[in-house]
């Protein structure tokens, strides 16, 4: 095995965290899964899909990206959105840049003007995507492009495609040189720091915001119960889904079971794609009313 030369300089390794900002359903997640090169948030078309601040990991040739990718941020209403906001204040002062995200289809909004009044006293440089180009012609691109520039906040903007990948590649460069010198916080196979049982919920719930509609989505959570290796192939789970009242359990259990196996069959299959192993899911549904404003509950839901 050689050695270095005495004397050669060891090339330094760059290492650093970004906070992904922006409001409910700009594509946030899906940006994460594609900077990142693996799956760690859901992703769903309706608003408030993330609560928590999820860190994904993407390493590179002597450099790691910690990205956190934020809680949709918006106006808080319960103790829930008030958890929400307050993680989003504290991962920003923390953060070595802001990669704030927009939507190119949907233009500029009042959000996004929120939003940006928020990051005008940032301490960190503001990058900013304009996300879902795949779906806008040039004309609609260049009017969200200059519409973005004009919210007065960022020191870069970047048109891209999350779903395709599209531009994904030069806002990562930039991204990457924002980031300070020093050592990696995370190995460099890790893609997050989410605990397995917090993802595993996180993929069921997935399954819930694809199959209903309403209120429903947004007054569901997942808890797990228990998590059981039963052999070297076989790996048995038990979780529940809390409702907030007997109407939406009802929904969600579905005329004669229907709904609710779906949602077993879909997040099971899920599941075992990121295990690699074969799952036995047992899924039931539970009312639990107003867990959104319940404290100790969001402690153990992990909801900080």
């Amino acid at each position: 095995m050689s050695t270095p030369a005495a004397g050669a300089e060891r090339t330094p390794t760059r290492s650093g965290f970004v906070a992904l900002a922006g409001r409910p359903n700009v594509g946030k997640s899906t940006l994460a899964n594609a900077i990142i090169g693996a799956k760690v948030a859901i992703v769903s078309d309706k608003p408030q899909t993330t609560r928590r601040a999820i860190r994904g990991v993407a390493t590179g040739r002597g450099w790691q990206l910690v990205l956190v990718d934020l809680p949709g941020v918006q106006r808080p209403r319960d103790a829930l959105t008030e958890r929400m906001q307050r993680r989003v204040q504290r991962e920003l002062s923390d953060a070595d840049g802001c990669l704030f995200v927009v939507n190119a289809e949907q233009g500029i909004g009042p959000g996004d003007r929120f939003i940006a009044r928020l990051l005008e006293d940032a301490p960190v440089p503001v990058v900013i995507a304009v996300n879902k180009v795949d779906r806008t012609d040039r004309q609609k691109t260049a009017a969200a492009l200059s519409a973005a520039e004009g919210l007065g906040v960022p020191d870069e903007i970047f048109p891209v495609s999350a779903r395709t990948g599209a531009g994904v590649r030069p806002l990562v460069d930039h991204l990457v040189s924002l980031l300070p010198e020093g050592p990696f916080y995370f190995e460099p196979e890790q893609h997050t720091d989410q605990p397995e049982p917090v993802r595993l919920a996180e993929l069921v719930r997935e399954q819930v915001l694809a199959r209903t509609r309403a209120e429903v989505p947004h007054a569901v959570e997942v808890q797990l119960e228990a998590i059981e290796q039963r052999r070297d192939d076989l790996v048995r789970i038990e979780a529940v889904i809390l409702s907030e009242t007997e109407s939406q359990k009802a929904i969600l259990i579905g005329a004669q079971g229907r709904m609710i196996k779906a949602i077993g069959i879909a997040a099971r299959r899920a599941i075992e794609r990121e295990l690699g192993t074969h799952v036995h899911l047992d899924l039931s549904v539970r009312v639990r009313r107003h867990w959104r404003a319940d404290e100790r509950l969001l402690d153990r839901l992990g909801i900080e």
